[in-house]
């Protein structure tokens, strides 16, 4: 074969496989030693006797150095993609390489980077070993060059954790066409996009993420109805208990303290993954070491008291799954069916869990295990890859629609979040709000662009910053600033903002360098229903205050026009007796009262607003044509009112 290919690839937490379409049938391609899996880890070999640069290796080499030499290689690198510094360090107590000595454990933007023996890299450069060793297996399989690929992500990555897998792509030499939630491409898989219709529930256990989406099927569109999940919890967790309570044992038994021997740590990693995938088969499982001091360590554990000591781990996949179903108002009956995706969901305990979540043996169903669970994700991802190409048959009419997992907004006056894309909008997704500014004369505008789903936005994670500058000096009001958000079907936002009188414009595309931790991730929508009722309340407050102050400063200003004097005496008291009682009420915390006060001051001073319209018409049409007059009066009265839209602080 002479031409490229695109493939699809799932770069996982534990293994990684890259997939392509034989005909109609995806099919996952073997590395060199004949395995369809690749280990996602990556080893630095010792440095060779003339000093050069010591080789890098992944998968199933890099495995064995992991024994041999743990201080030089790293593992489960996804769980750090996307993440700063400080979001890491509770990540790094499990494993044994740690950061660069150099690094500012306190700075939030800095890139974490690993000290492997004499060199150090960071998460998206050791991703990027993994997807050339998948690109060199294609290669050698098709013998023709790949430059191109879809790759999966866990449906519950934000901004930062999908910019750094497409970072890591490019860095191997991949141009990625589409990132594609891990889940949409389990049911692209079993080829449930070839049902008419019918809604999906995917639940993907593996080994550093927990995903949940619901899919739609109908009339060949895709679409993902809502998704939630845990960017921390998988086999790793399970792995990372058993490996703990043997450590203590130890300690307790033996009197040896294996922390302080990270070989020995690995080789007893290696045990429980071991004891692990035997369980999930039978009935028992043994742990049989030989300890630095030179005694053994031997433990037999049934598989009763395996699972009772996993259930904490299991049970925290179930309320994402309850929430993931309240957010598309369905109850498990409504789910037609449910496919399994992961190694972990090889477990017993997992696969009976799912079958009351969803109650699914009460309704003569079962969940799909038809596939290789490692292998599915990479199968999906071929299909998909297939489709962009151009090449797809079975699937030309298909149409994946994913959406965002948290909403997207700016910060408005007050610290109120303005929110111009709700959780779980459909991607590719556009919006665009009108604002209009809040000072007299402003000529700049601070944009600050959150995440997330509380009320306030120091409640909300912080995105960017970036300033909409030159506007030319206008009576506060008077601008109109159209703001844009553009989520593209990898899930990278980039805002615009624009002041359409002026034509001033500035945009930004949303790369932060670290991303969200799971439990901020987690929390944001637990939060938003914690405080619902009390967010709601501060929000009516703010809104209320700037409805006031908004009013009061333009009664401020109406002793200064013309038409002031043409009111009455009385007209004139007792618009200024409620100016007094409005601003009473504006140092308070009643909502009610201050609205009433505000709506009664609106009302007092409707003439006198009638009177100033009656006269802004009469100077539009003093010495014009009827045509240049009315499309004077036309941009006044299509001003965006300063009572009728959200403010920049």
């Amino acid at each position: 074969m002479s031409e490229g290919r695109v493939v699809g690839i799932d770069l996982g937490t534990t293994n990684s496989l890259v997939a392509y379409m034989q005909g109609d049938t995806p099919v996952v391609i073997p590395g060199v030693d004949g395995s369809n899996l690749v280990p996602s880890v990556v080893a630095l070999d010792p440095v060779p006797a003339d000093g050069s640069r010591p080789t890098v290796t992944v998968g199933n080499t890099a495995r064995k150095s992991l024994i041999q030499h743990p201080e030089r290689a790293i593992y489960s690198v996804k769980r750090l993609m996307g993440r700063g510094v400080s979001e890491v360090q509770a990540e790094l107590k499990f494993f044994p390489f740690r950061l660069a000595d150099d690094v500012d454990a306190t700075n939030l933007n800095e890139v974490p980077r690993i000290q492997l023996g004499e060199m150090r890299f960071t998460p998206p450069e050791i991703s990027a070993y993994i997807l050339r060793q998948l690109k060199r297996n294609a290669e050698r399989f098709f013998g023709a060059p790949v430059t191109q690929a879809v790759i999966t992500v866990p449906a519950y990555f934000n901004d930062a954790q999908r910019q750094a897998t497409k970072d890591a792509g490019r860095m191997a030499g991949l141009e990625v066409l589409r990132l594609v939630n891990e889940p949409t491409a389990a049911a692209l898989a079993y080829g449930l996009d070839r049902k008419k219709e019918g809604v999906i529930a995917v639940y993907d256990l593996g080994g550093g993420t927990f995903d949940i989406s619901i899919l739609k099927l109908k009339d060949g569109i895709f679409e993902v109805l809502s998704t939630n999940g845990d960017t921390h919890l998988g086999g790793d967790d399970i792995d990372n208990l058993l490996v703990a309570i043997a450590l203590d044992e130890i300690r307790t038994e033996h009197n040896v303290d294996l922390r302080s021997h990270a070989d020995a740590v690995q080789a007893l990693r290696k045990s429980a993954i071991d004891a692990k995938i035997t369980l999930s088969s039978k009935d028992a499982a043994s742990f049989d070491m030989e300890l630095p001091n030179g005694e053994r360590y031997q433990r037999e554990i049934p598989r009763a008291v395996y699972e009772q000591l996993i259930a904490p781990v299991l049970e925290r996949t179930a309320g994402p799954c309850k929430q993931a179903m309240a957010d598309a108002n369905l109850e498990p009956a409504d789910i037609s069916e449910v496919v399994l995706v992961g190694g972990s969901t090889r477990i017993p305990a997992v696969q009976r869990l799912v079958d009351q979540l969803f109650n699914l043996t009460a309704r003569g169903k079962k969940p799909h295990t038809e596939l290789n669970p490692d292998e599915v994700v990479a199968l999906g991802a071929a299909v998909q890859a297939d489709i962009l190409a151009g090449s797809a048959k079975a699937t030309e009419d298909l149409l994946l629609l994913d959406v965002t997992p948290l909403s997207l907004g700016i910060e408005a006056l007050g610290g109120v979040v303005a929110k111009i894309i709700p959780r779980n909008s459909t991607i590719p997704a556009s919006a665009t709000e009108h604002f209009t500014t809040g000072v007299e004369g402003q000529t700049n505008v601070a944009i600050h662009v959150l995440q997330g789903e509380r009320e306030m936005a120091k409640d909300c994670r912080s995105l960017a910053r970036f300033d909409l500058k030159g506007i030319p000096p206008m009576s506060a009001g008077l601008p109109r600033i159209e703001v844009k958000f553009l989520i593209d079907a990898d899930g990278i936002l980039r805002v615009t903002a624009r002041e359409q009188r002026s034509g001033q414009e500035s945009q930004i595309e949303v790369k932060p360098t670290y991303g969200l931790t799971d439990e901020q991730v987690e929390s944001m929508i637990l939060d938003s229903f914690d405080h619902a009722e009390e967010d709601f309340a501060k929000r009516l407050l703010i809104e209320a205050r700037l409805e006031a102050e908004t009013i009061l400063a333009a009664v401020e200003k109406a002793p200064k026009h013309p038409a002031w004097q043409l009111l009455t005496d009385d007209e004139r008291l007792t618009i200024d007796a409620l100016k007094s009682v409005v601003q009473i009420l504006l140092a308070g915390e009643d909502v009610n009262a201050l609205r009433a006060g505000t709506v009664s001051l609106d009302q007092a001073t409707r003439r006198f607003a009638e009177l100033m319209m009656e006269d802004a018409v009469s100077s539009a049409i003093r010495g014009k044509t009827m045509d240049a007059a009315g499309d004077e009066l036309g941009k006044e009265i299509n001003a965006p009112h300063p009572m009728a839209a959200a403010e920049f602080k």
